[in-house]
């Protein structure tokens, strides 16, 4: 009876992964379609964010105060989480939505590397070498695609942001309530990039959006945001950070079908683009299976 309720919680949050990631897919056609900079646009969406998250608490009337040493490390979580968002859309404006989204696939290896650093865990020799056929695949998208060099440099530095709060987030989880992780993270993102608006251009650097972006930033705020990133923490009391960066990687599918929808510009990828993004996303899906069979046969 009790394995039946650990399965039901598992595909239960497995679901709320999928249809999470599903959500995040969209973000790269909001940072297409959104014409302000990178760092202005992920201004907008954790001021947003933030914002109805707290509205959130206050109808609620849910508590969400927590020790000013706990803030801290949630605001410096936050760091990560701005500067993954603003590498990830400057990676779409200086290559394709494509390509970033392909990059993004990086999270898997970069998370099999980390997790047992930090953690301090047995590496997994099965997760090493799932890395190693993605780094394939991203060598032939760097060869094949150098018009997008900055993109994809820029896109794999956000993949190594999100795995490293990735697996910060699955310790915090394990004490505190997603909500309240989400939205101390967020704010702390809101301030840090405040603060870098304010060294790098003064206040010039902070630029009203087209009444055609304010629409779309409220949608990227709300419920691609603030939403997406509290469901996408609830499910690491469950999930390993690993698995979560794995299911994470059909963020790209999705992407890829939505871009196909929304614009024109994919059509103009590279047969080695191609070949890259199979050999990266039939890694992600193999990986599952490879991973029943080893574990078939250790129990032999």
């Amino acid at each position: 009876m009790l394995q039946n309720t650990n399965n039901s919680g598992l595909n239960k949050n497995l679901l709320l992964l999928h249809f999470t990631v599903f959500i995040w897919g969209f973000t790269g056609i909001l940072g297409q379609l959104i014409s302000i900079s990178a760092v202005n646009l992920v201004w907008y969406r954790v001021l947003i964010a933030s914002v109805s998250l707290f509205l959130y608490f206050k109808f609620s009337k849910k508590a969400f105060k927590i020790s000013p040493k706990t803030m801290l490390n949630f605001a410096l979580t936050g760091a990560l989480v701005g500067g993954h968002w603003i590498l990830f859309f400057a990676s779409i404006k200086l290559s394709t939505v494509p390509v970033t989204l392909v990059c993004l696939s990086s999270i898997t290896l970069f998370t099999a590397v980390f997790e047992p650093l930090i953690n301090k865990k047995r590496i997994s020799k099965l997760e090493i070498i799932s890395g190693i056929f993605i780094i394939i695949g991203i060598f032939l998208i760097f060869k094949f695609e150098t018009q997008y060099t900055k993109g994809i440099i820029a896109g794999l530095a956000s993949a190594v942001l999100a795995s490293l709060f990735a697996i910060i987030n699955g310790r915090h989880v394990k004490i505190y309530e997603a909500p309240v992780i989400a939205f101390y993270e967020l704010s702390g993102a809101f301030i840090w990039i405040t603060i870098y608006l304010f060294i790098t251009a003064g206040s010039t650097g902070f630029i009203v959006p087209k009444p055609t972006d304010i629409g779309y930033l409220v949608l990227l705020g709300t419920v691609c945001t603030s939403l997406a990133y509290v469901a996408g923490v609830s499910v690491m009391r469950e999930l390993s950070a690993f698995r979560v960066a794995l299911i994470t990687n059909l963020e790209p599918v999705y992407g890829i079908i939505m871009s196909f929808l929304f614009f024109t510009n994919t059509s103009t990828m590279t047969t080695g683009f191609w070949i890259g993004a199979a050999i990266i996303l039939s890694t992600i899906f193999l990986f599952p299976v490879a991973q029943k069979q080893v574990a078939r046969r250790r129990s032999i």
